[in-house]
């Protein structure tokens, strides 16, 4: 039974991957092989057709199926992918300090050049969608621009029920899509059962050889197939590394294969369908049906990148380029499916301005493909770490695995840079700002807690300090001290000492940990140790399901001699205050960032549900 509940389990993960992580990749046949023999300039031939379809599936197989759903994949951190859980690993497996920073700047890059893509997706599909609804509708060309903004806007309210949720909602319906790539595709391919050696591969080493310096007009419009891919690696984490391989190698593989091979197989027949092969490869009388499943696929593959957008923006947060953000847990069997508010309504505010400066999904092609091909190279150049040092792959080995993954990446790489004059620059341009945000928002926690720590004493010995002090205790309260840290004395308590110059009765330094489970038992919830003089230091663990209470588990916190009586307790905070400065350690404007990202993080307060009324902030000005 448990075996059949887990193979359950797997189906539904695997559907539920199926609907938000490869509809970006699987909506690519709507236009790939018409932008390869149009602006991809290549002429139409026999050959070429042959030669252009075996690029693409081999592009498949080798970006796709080989290097991430069977090697970059197995790079998991702690069940979660995404360049930055990639970049965590690889920083682990060095003690070089110099290495380190240059990996955290190539990471961050990466992460930047992700969030550049998630902008773009969304638009793009959507703008698509409702464009091809033309196709049957011309008289609502003006009212698309209007559509794909109220679309947009239901997609991104959809996000707070989970992603989970979510890919239920759409997993049927890509799956009605695959199933329809395939049965459209192998009915032309047993019309022209020719266009099978294109599985060939050294008809794409031919086609690509015969373009000359056309080669990356070509290998651009060839990239079309895999963008997405960058994806299955980012939304590892909502569903998990066997349901996504499942999904993959079952069902999306061999059904956009054969899509691809039957469009190639009606050209050979009918090369007069070059001007759209997708939709010409239905019978006229399907052609309705046709273009609403597709437009319901396209709306779906924004899905990918917004899930992806979650999972990299929780794995910034942790490791420290971007300010504290609400995290809502929606599933308490998959730790990656989550939701974050903030991020959601930025999110679809960029994408809203994304869609209405472009306008049409023509003009966003020319963007598309930098982002995520510059994010598929740097996801290479991490890998190496990993595989000389986690893996102990042999230098020889990692640095030849290496070299041939990065050589294809660098060629998809400056295919799609040819379009930076005419629009490739905005995602580039994007990923700067991007980036830019999260190394201030590093460097300036470094230098704020380097300035606030850096002449604070150790608890113990601060306590022990104040046993001999004469300083008067306020009978029947208790202080709760709120610390990240729980080795150093609080700032709270200092400042509360230097200005008050008062000690409540009971002293409690608390730590709130956040472990890997769903779900910590409230025998487990509680680890208290005596320091002396009225000093105690409890830590309080939580599962990624749980919501963080601390006065609930401080009400049930058991002290030696003394109660704890809820009412009796003043919740003290720390809050540091960023001031400009003159002849700082980083430029004025980046301290000015700091500050205004500072100002704005998440309440401390109302993220461990600490009623206002019984809390003393105390804060000090810091000069960084």
């Amino acid at each position: 039974m448990d075996r059949q509940n887990r193979r359950s389990s797997l189906a539904l993960l695997a559907l539920g991957a199926i609907g938000v992580v490869y509809g970006d990749i699987g909506t690519s046949p709507l236009y790939t092989i018409q932008v390869i023999f149009d602006s991809g300039g290549v002429p139409l031939s026999p050959a070429n057709v042959v030669g252009a379809v075996s690029a693409i599936f081999w592009a498949l197989m080798l970006v796709v199926t080989i290097k991430y759903v069977f090697l970059v994949m197995r790079a998991d951190n702690r069940g979660e992918g995404g360049i930055i859980a990639l970049l965590a690993m690889t920083i682990a497996s060095t003690s070089s300090q110099s290495i380190r920073k240059k990996l955290l700047l190539l990471g961050a890059a990466g992460a930047a050049l992700f969030y550049g893509d998630t902008l773009l997706t969304p638009s793009i599909s959507v703008l698509s969608a409702i464009e091809g609804i033309e196709v049957v509708t011309p008289d609502l060309k003006s009212y698309v621009i209007p559509v794909a903004v109220a679309i947009l806007i239901g997609l991104f309210m959809l996000q707070k029920w989970g992603t989970g949720a979510v890919g239920k909602l759409f997993g049927p319906i890509i799956v009605v899509w695959f199933a329809v790539l395939g049965v459209t595709g192998f009915w032309h391919i047993a019309k022209n059962p020719e266009i099978l050696s294109a599985l060939n591969p050294l008809h794409a080493c031919a086609f690509l050889a015969d373009r000359g310096a056309g080669v990356f007009l070509a290998v651009g419009a060839v990239v079309l197939a895999i963008t997405g891919v960058e994806t299955l690696y980012a939304d590892m984490g909502h569903f998990g590394r066997p349901a996504i391989r499942l999904a993959w190698l079952s069902l999306v593989f061999p059904c956009l294969s054969i899509n691809y091979l039957g469009q190639g197989a009606l050209l050979l027949q009918d090369p007069g369908a070059v001007k759209n092969p997708f939709y010409l490869s239905f019978p006229h009388s399907l052609l309705i049906p046709s273009v609403i499943l597709a437009t319901l696929a396209t709306i779906i593959a924004s899905q990918a990148v917004i899930s992806g957008a979650y999972s990299m923006t929780r794995q910034a947060i942790q490791v420290g380029f971007l300010p504290r953000s609400k995290i809502v847990h929606t599933s308490a069997s998959e730790a990656g499916q989550i939701y974050l508010p903030v991020i959601n309504w930025i999110l679809l505010a960029a994408v809203i301005g994304t869609t209405v400066g472009f306008g049409s999904s023509g003009a966003l092609a020319s963007a598309y493909g930098i982002a995520v091909t510059g994010t598929m190279l740097i996801t290479t150049m991490l890998m190496f770490f990993v595989m000389r040092h986690l893996w102990k792959w042999t230098l020889a080995t990692a640095a030849t695995a290496t070299a041939c993954l990065a050589l294809i990446d660098m060629l998809l790489l400056f295919s799609c840079s040819i379009k930076f004059i005419n629009g490739g620059w905005f995602p580039v341009a994007l990923s700067a700002v991007i980036l830019t945000v999260m190394l201030t928002w590093r460097q300036g926690r470094q230098l704020l807690l380097q300035c606030i720590g850096e002449d604070d004493p150790g608890l113990e010995a601060f306590v022990q300090n104040l046993s001999s002090s004469s300083i008067p205790r306020v009978e029947g309260r208790t202080a709760v001290f709120l610390v990240a840290n729980p080795k150093n004395a609080p700032q709270a308590l200092m400042h509360n000492l230097k200005h008050n110059r008062v000690l409540h009765q009971l002293n409690l330094v608390v730590t709130v940990l956040f472990e890997d489970i769903p779900w910590v038992n409230e025998d487990e919830r509680l680890s208290v140790r005596d320091i002396g003089h009225g000093f105690w230091q409890i830590s309080l663990r939580y599962g990624f399901m749980d919501k963080p209470d601390v006065p609930k588990a401080l009400a049930n916190c058991r002290i030696p001699g003394a109660e704890i009586d809820p009412f009796t307790i003043s919740y003290f905070v720390s809050r540091e205050t960023i001031v400009p400065s003159t002849g700082g350690r980083i430029a004025k404007w980046r301290e000015g960032l700091f500050q205004f990202l500072s100002g704005n993080a998440g309440s401390v307060v109302e993220y461990f549900n600490i009623p206002s009324n019984s809390v003393i902030e105390l804060g000090s000005r810091v000069h960084i």
